[in-house]
């Protein structure tokens, strides 16, 4: 898979998550991605402050993007 086919489909898996992200008022970008290893994203909106975001982070959109991308070893947010 090359680094721009990764891209997309990151983006796929995101937008897989965003709607359950945005029913709560929040979402989420893609900032970049590292080595083909490495996903930065930045959570947004009603995440940033939330309490739960790194569960979030974990159990939701990291989870999501290694079914899609299973090469990806970590997913870190932006603050």
């Amino acid at each position: 898979m090359t680094s721009e086919e990764l891209k997309i489909t990151v983006e796929k898996a995101l937008d897989e998550i965003r709607p359950f992200l945005q029913s709560d008022g929040g979402d989420i970008s893609l900032v970049a991605i590292d080595n083909d290893k490495l996903v930065t994203v930045k959570l947004e909106g009603n995440c940033v402050g939330c309490s739960v975001n790194q569960m979030t982070l974990k159990s939701g959109v990291e989870m999501t993007i290694k079914k899609h991308a299973p090469q990806i070893e970590k997913v870190i947010n932006i603050a």
